[in-house]
């Protein structure tokens, strides 16, 4: 899914995803911190977007050590499937000691493989535009209501915002982050939507893979 979204939606998503992270990925600052620092014109206003800002200001003063770091050597490509696994070899050279050898190539790549365990989980960012009905609608309300939505896989960013629309009207601008594999942006949009009493229509504002 691809959406375009203005620099200040984009800079209102980053915020939303340096409140509950200190780096782009990980624990620890790495190249990928330094291309989105090197992405951005200006400094990140602290007052309006103080989470990016942190963030920024750390990068700013790391970014040489952060780049210096020698890049890790690509890992030896392993032998992905059984198939990369000679089991057979030349009938006429096969020998008792040549079985044993592939049999116990065979256990020591099952044994990697399991050990391994499954990969990190594929994480998107989404921001959701939720518009009440009426100027007069508790949005402060309507925002621990939507936060009270939990699913498998789910995570409301701590604060939503108010975002003015016309007439006194406010919508509520809030950042979720999903696990792709488990939740459905489609499902968690119909959830909702199921606030009827409050909700007018709900729009997904900006969408990024983590």
């Amino acid at each position: 899914m691809s959406v375009s979204v203005s620099a200040s939606t984009l800079n209102t998503v980053l915020n939303g995803f340096f409140e509950d992270n200190s780096f782009v990925a990980g624990s620890e600052a790495t190249t990928a911190d330094v291309e989105l620092f090197k992405s951005l014109s200006d400094a990140p206003n602290a007052k309006t977007l103080p989470h990016f800002a942190r963030w920024y200001k750390n990068i700013a003063s790391n970014v040489d050590s952060i780049s210096a770091k020698p890049a890790e050597a690509p890992a030896a490509k392993e032998e992905d499937d059984d198939d990369d696994i000679d089991l057979f070899g030349s009938d006429e050279e096969e020998d008792e000691e040549l079985e044993k050898q592939k049999a116990q190539r065979l256990a020591e790549y099952r044994a990697k493989k399991e050990a391994k365990g499954p990969g990190p989980a594929a994480k998107s960012m989404v921001t959701f535009e939720i518009k009440p009905w009426e100027a007069e609608t508790d949005l402060d309300e309507l925002e621990e209501l939507v936060k009270a939505i939990s699913l498998d896989g789910l995570t409301w960013a701590q604060k939503g915002l108010q975002v003015p629309i016309a007439f006194g009207i406010k919508k509520l601008q809030i950042n979720a982050t999903v696990e792709d594999a488990k939740v459905s942006t489609d499902d968690l949009s119909e959830k909702i939507m199921e606030l009827e009493d409050y909700v007018q229509s709900v729009d997904i504002a900006a969408f990024m893979k983590l």
